[in-house]
C-alpha cells in the first residue's frame, strides 16, 4: 500500500483541483453567475461585472465575501447586486475594514462595534464623512513617504468610500426605489420634453413645465454619470461593430456610463435599451422576481452576442477564472507539498518525497494555467506589473525546483518549491488588494517585444537568485536545528546553490543589458543610474561576487550559503525596495505595509546569516 501512496496523493490532488473548476451551486434563485459575466468597461479594459465586484471587495475589506447581520455569507455578485440595486440594504452591511485606532476614534467607533472587530457599515460612517474628507485632503498635501499611518489609513478609507459610491451609481440611480418606473415615465414625457427644448433653442413657444422637468432629469442623470467611471452601456447600434476589438481604444471610447447614455436621450429622443435592461434587473431584484431577472439576463446576453461575441467570450472565461481561483488552490497545494517533503526527511523518504513532488507539479500546473489565462485575457506577456511579477518569480523558481528534484530526489527541491511558491503567491494576494490586477500598461511600457524579452529574462534572474537563497536557508536550518544534514546532503545542496547562482548570473546580466537597450529606445539613454537600474546591477554584481569568492577559495560551503542568503536581501531590494523610494522612472509609490514586511524579511535573513556564522562544533564536524 505504501508504494502506491504517491499515485493516491496525485489522484486526490488532481480530483480536488478539477473540482475547483466546476461551477458551484448556490441557493439563490437569481442567475448571479450570468449577471456577473455581463461586460463593462473600466480602467481601459472590458471586464465582467464579477471582476468589478471581487476587486472592489478586496479593496474595501481584504476578502471576497460579506457577512450579513444574520450570519449569511454573500457571494461577491450577491453583494454587488445588493449595492447596485438595493443600496439602502447594502448601506447596512459591514463592508469597510478599519483597524487603525485613531480612525475608529474619528468615527466614534469602538472595535467591538464591528463585525469581527474591524468591519463596519456605510451607515456607521456617513455621519463623519465630511470630517474624513477634510482629514484626507490634509493628508494628501504631504508626499506619500511623509504621511503617518493615520493619514494613510484616512486616505485609504476615503478612497474606499468613493469606490463604494461609484459602484452604487454604475447601473441605476441608487435613490430611486423603482428606476424602471422612473425611466418608463421619462419615456412617456420624452417627446413633449424634447420638443420643448428644441422650441426654446429656436425661440419658439414651448411648455415651461415640460422644459423644467427635462432640466431636472438632465441634472439628475448628469450627477449619476459624474459619480462613476465604469461604463456599463456598450456602443449604440449605429457604431461600426465590425471593427470592434478588445484592445482598440477608439472603440472603447464609444462605451458610456448609464448616466451618459440617459443624457444622450435628450438628443436621440429614445431611451437606450441597455439602460432599460439594467433598470429591469433592478426592478426584478428589489421585488424578488427571480424568473423575470433571469429572463432579462438571457435576453440581454443574446442581444449582446450579436455584436460583442469576442468580448462576451473573454468575460465568460474571466468570470470562470475568478471563480476557480487557481492561485489560491496552488497555495494550498504548495503548503501540503512542503509538509510532506519535510516529513520525508524523517520517515519514508522515497514515498513521501515523490508524493510531495507530485503535489508541487500539480500546483505548478495550476499556476501555469492561471498565468496563461491572464496572458490571454490581457493580450500581454506574463509580467506587466508588480502583481504579475510575483506570480512569475514564484513560477520560475518552482520550475527550477522541479528540475532539481528530478535530478537529486532528496525532497530539497520540493521543500524550496513549497516555500517559494507559497510565499510569492501570498505576496501576490496582498498586492491584489489595491484593485484589478489586469491593469492597462503605461504608454512607455507598451511594448510586447520588450515585455517578452527584458522583463521575462530579468524576472527569471530574480527567481533563480531567490531559489539559491532559499536552498541556502534549507542548508543552514537543517544544519543548525536538526541532525539530518550529513555530508552527502550538504555537498548536494552546495552543488545546487552553485549551479543556480551561475544560472541567475547569466539571466540577470542579459536581462539588465536588454533593459538598457529598451531604455535607450524609450527614453533616449542606455543608463541613468535610476534606483531600479542600480538594483538590477547590484544583483548581477552580487552573483558575480559569489562565484568569484567560490572560485578563488575565499569561501567554502558555509560561506557560500551565507552569501546566497544575502542574495535574498539584494533581490528583494531590487524587486520591491526601489519601487518604494518615490523617485525614478520605475517607482510605483511608497507602500507602508510592504515597507515593514520588507524590513522584517531583511532582518530575518541577517539573523540567519549571523546564526550560520557562529563557530559551532556541529558545523566543524560536518562542513568543510
Amino acid at each position: 500500500m505504501k508504494k502506491f501512496l504517491p499515485l493516491i496523493v496525485l489522484l486526490l490532488g488532481a480530483a480536488w483541483l478539477a473540482s475547483t473548476l466546476s461551477p458551484r451551486r448556490t441557493d439563490s434563485p437569481f442567475d448571479l453567475d450570468g449577471f456577473g459575466r455581463l461586460p463593462v468597461l473600466a480602467n481601459g479594459r472590458i471586464k465582467p461585472l464579477d471582476t468589478i465586484a471581487r476587486s472592489a471587495l478586496l479593496q474595501l475589506q481584504g476578502r471576497q465575501r460579506v457577512t450579513t447581520a444574520d450570519s449569511e455569507s454573500l457571494t461577491p455578485m450577491a453583494w454587488f447586486a445588493t449595492s447596485a440595486f438595493e443600496s439602502e440594504k447594502a448601506d447596512a452591511l459591514q463592508t469597510f475594514e478599519i483597524v487603525h485606532p485613531d480612525v475608529l476614534a474619528l468615527f466614534k467607533l469602538a472595535a467591538a462595534d464591528g463585525q469581527k472587530k474591524k468591519r463596519f457599515s456605510f451607515n456607521q460612517l456617513k455621519a463623519q464623512a465630511p470630517e474624513l474628507l477634510r482629514q484626507s485632503q490634509l493628508a494628501q498635501q504631504l508626499e506619500a513617504p511623509q504621511r503617518s499611518p493615520f493619514q494613510r489609513a484616512v486616505i485609504q478609507l476615503h478612497a474606499n468610500l468613493n469606490r463604494y459610491h461609484e459602484l452604487k451609481h454604475t447601473l441605476v440611480m441608487p435613490d430611486s426605489e423603482d428606476f424602471l418606473g422612473e425611466l418608463l415615465r421619462f419615456q412617456g414625457v420624452l417627446p413633449e420634453g424634447v420638443a420643448a427644448i428644441r422650441a426654446r433653442q429656436q425661440g419658439e413657444s414651448y411648455s415651461q413645465e415640460a422644459f423644467d422637468a427635462m432640466i431636472a432629469l438632465g441634472q439628475r442623470y448628469d450627477a449619476m454619470s459624474s459619480s462613476t467611471s465604469i461604463r456599463a452601456i456598450p456602443p449604440p447600434a449605429d457604431v461600426d461593430h465590425t471593427r470592434h476589438n478588445h484592445a482598440a481604444d477608439d472603440d472603447h471610447a464609444h462605451w458610456r456610463t448609464t448616466g451618459l447614455a440617459l443624457l444622450e436621450t435628450f438628443q436621440s429622443g429614445a431611451l437606450d435599451h441597455n439602460a432599460l435592461a439594467y433598470a429591469g434587473l433592478a426592478h426584478a431584484w428589489r421585488n424578488g422576481q427571480s424568473e423575470q431577472f433571469n429572463k432579462i439576463i438571457e435576453l440581454y446576453r443574446n442581444q449582446l452576442q450579436e455584436f460583442f461575441a469576442p468580448e462576451l467570450q473573454k468575460t465568460d472565461i474571466e468570470a470562470r477564472f475568478n471563480f476557480a481561483q487557481p492561485f489560491y488552490t496552488s497555495m494550498i497545494l504548495y503548503v501540503l507539498a512542503f509538509l510532506l517533503a519535510v516529513v520525508s526527511w524523517l520517515k519514508w523518504p522515497d514515498v513521501l518525497g515523490r508524493s510531495a513532488f507530485w503535489l508541487v507539479a500539480l500546483a505548478f500546473a495550476a499556476t501555469t494555467a492561471g498565468i496563461a489565462t491572464r496572458m490571454w485575457l490581457e493580450g500581454r506577456p506574463p509580467v506587466t506589473n508588480l502583481y504579475s511579477s510575483a506570480l512569475f518569480v514564484g513560477w520560475g523558481a518552482v520550475l527550477l525546483c522541479l528540475v532539481l528534484e528530478q535530478i537529486y530526489k532528496n525532497a530539497v527541491g520540493s521543500v524550496a518549491a513549497g516555500l517559494i511558491g507559497f510565499g510569492t503567491l501570498l505576496i501576490a494576494h496582498h498586492l491584489s488588494l489595491s484593485g484589478d490586477t489586469l491593469e492597462m500598461m503605461r504608454a512607455v511600457l507598451d511594448s510586447n517585444f520588450w515585455l517578452a524579452t527584458h522583463v521575462i529574462i530579468i524576472t527569471i534572474g530574480y527567481s533563480a537568485t531567490y531559489l539559491a537563497g532559499f536552498l541556502a536557508l534549507i542548508y543552514i536550518v537543517r544544519g543548525l536545528l536538526t541532525t539530518s544534514l550529513d555530508k552527502a546532503t550538504a555537498d548536494a545542496l552546495a552543488r545546487m546553490v552553485y549551479g543556480i547562482v551561475c544560472f541567475a548570473t547569466l539571466f540577470s546580466l542579459i536581462g539588465t543589458v536588454l533593459g538598457g537597450i529598451w531604455a535607450d529606445q524609450s527614453w533616449g539613454r542606455f543608463w541613468g543610474w535610476d534606483p531600479k537600474e542600480n538594483g538590477a546591477l547590484i544583483i548581477v554584481l552580487w552573483n558575480a561576487i559569489i562565484l568569484h569568492a567560490r572560485w578563488g577559495g575565499l569561501v567554502r560551503q558555509r560561506g557560500l550559503m551565507n552569501l546566497a542568503v544575502f542574495g535574498n536581501i539584494v533581490t528583494s531590494w531590487s524587486w520591491f525596495g526601489t519601487n518604494m523610494l518615490g523617485v525614478g522612472l520605475h517607482s510605483y509609490g511608497f507602500m507602508d505595509a510592504a515597507f515593514w514586511w520588507l524590513s522584517a524579511f531583511v532582518v530575518s535573513q541577517l539573523a540567519i546569516i549571523a546564526a550560520a556564522s557562529l563557530p559551532l562544533e556541529r558545523w566543524r564536524s560536518r562542513m568543510s
